[in-house]
Parts: structure tokens; C-alpha cells; sequence
């Protein structure tokens, strides 16, 4: 059932991810990624200005699109391992690299210091957004419930799991994931099927020398 229409839905949902490209351009910049970061501090301002602080998303428009960039991806780009899987409650799917990259992210949303310095008026407007905010997230995934319902086949945890960890490395390592070799390619003396095809043929031309003689 929706409560709220889909034009006050977007306009929610633009608000937080605009207050989120604060964070995304700061960790563009603790990852080398100046380019993106300028296009991502050029997208706040376009958006806190003429977006009216955010509700419209004017910056996609004009070819700024939107980056999901935060201080996990960070540390995972500076070679912190991610640790084992781990489910956070009321927040799902996370690692030990993750969790302490959430508090990174904490330090890095403004409504974080208006709750800090703004007295208790600034606590119960920054308590009230991140109520707003949450709800907002959980309204977003629902639609995926059923999907996932449906692709586990009675296995959600491990579903789960390994989705988190591959999208996990797919955007640490924006969309390159180093290739990882199988071990099972490799035959017990230590030589990758190539080696193998090479010595094979070897062993056939001998074999064909020696009929031809």
C-alpha cells in the first residue's frame, strides 16, 4: 500500500541522496578520483540551489550522475580486508570493514552535527530526518523482497551473502575485479591448462615425426 504519492516519494528520496553526495565527494577525493569528485561537489550545488535543496535532482539532467561512493569502498580500496560476512540489525547484509565504515559515513553527514550542535532542536530534527531517511531506504527495497524470495530456492543466507560480496567488490573496484585464478584449472603439477595444450601438442608432432619416418 503507498501512503504517499510518487512525486513527495522522489522528492524524499532526492533530498537524502543529495545530503549524501557530500560524503560521496569526499571519499572521491580519499580515493584519487578528482575527476568524479568535482562532479559530484558540482552536482550538490547544482542541486541544493536550483533542485531547491535537493527535491529535484536538476544535476542528472545535464549529464552529472549520480556516484555511490563511501568510507567501506575506501578502505577497501586502501587494502583494509574485508573480514567475514556479517548482519547488522535493523541495517542487513554488512563486514567488519563495512561496519566501521559506517561510522566513517556518520562522521561525514551533515544532519550527523546538527544533531551534535543544534541543541535539542537539532536532535529531534536530525532524529526526525533519520527516521524519514530509513523508512525512505526500506520503501526502495521492498520491491526487490519478492525477487529475492524467488531467486534463493530456500537458501536466502547464502543468497544474500554472495550477493553482497561480489556487488561489494564490484564497486570497491568499479567494476574491474581483479581475476582471481581457480585452482581447479590447474592440473596437481602446478600447469594451467595452457602449458598443457602447449606440451600436448609437442607430444603429437613428435608422435606424427615418428610415423612419417
Amino acid at each position: 500500500m503507498k501512503v504517499t504519492n510518487d512525486a513527495v516519494d522522489d522528492g524524499v528520496t532526492h533530498f537524502f541522496s543529495n545530503v549524501n553526495d557530500i560524503g560521496v565527494t569526499i571519499n572521491d577525493i580519499l580515493q584519487f578520483k578528482l575527476l568524479q569528485g568535482g562532479m559530484d561537489i558540482s552536482r550538490f550545488i547544482i542541486n541544493t540551489t536550483a533542485g531547491v535543496g535537493g527535491i529535484f535532482d536538476w544535476a542528472s539532467k545535464i549529464d552529472l550522475p549520480k556516484h555511490n561512493e563511501d568510507f567501506g569502498q575506501t578502505l577497501g580500496f586502501w587494502g583494509v580486508p574485508s573480514g567475514p560476512y556479517l548482519v547488522l540489525p535493523f541495517m542487513g547484509p554488512s563486514s567488519p570493514r563495512d561496519t566501521v565504515g559506517l561510522i566513517g559515513d556518520l562522521f561525514l553527514d551533515p544532519i550527523t552535527y546538527v544533531s551534535i550542535f543544534g541543541g535539542f532542536a537539532g536532535a529531534a530534527t536530525s532524529g526526525g530526518t533519520s527516521i524519514l531517511d530509513a523508512t525512505d531506504y526500506r520503501a526502495g527495497v521492498m520491491s526487490s523482497e519478492k525477487v529475492v524470495d524467488e531467486a534463493t530456492n530456500g537458501d536466502r543466507y547464502y543468497f544474500l551473502k554472495s550477493s553482497y560480496q561480489q556487488h561489494r567488490e564490484y564497486e570497491i573496484h568499479d567494476g574491474n575485479v581483479p581475476h582471481e585464478v581457480d585452482p581447479l584449472d590447474s592440473d596437481e603439477s602446478g600447469m594451467d591448462d595452457s602449458e598443457n595444450t602447449g606440451n600436448s601438442s609437442k607430444t603429437e608432432d613428435k608422435k606424427g615425426s615418428g610415423t612419417a619416418r
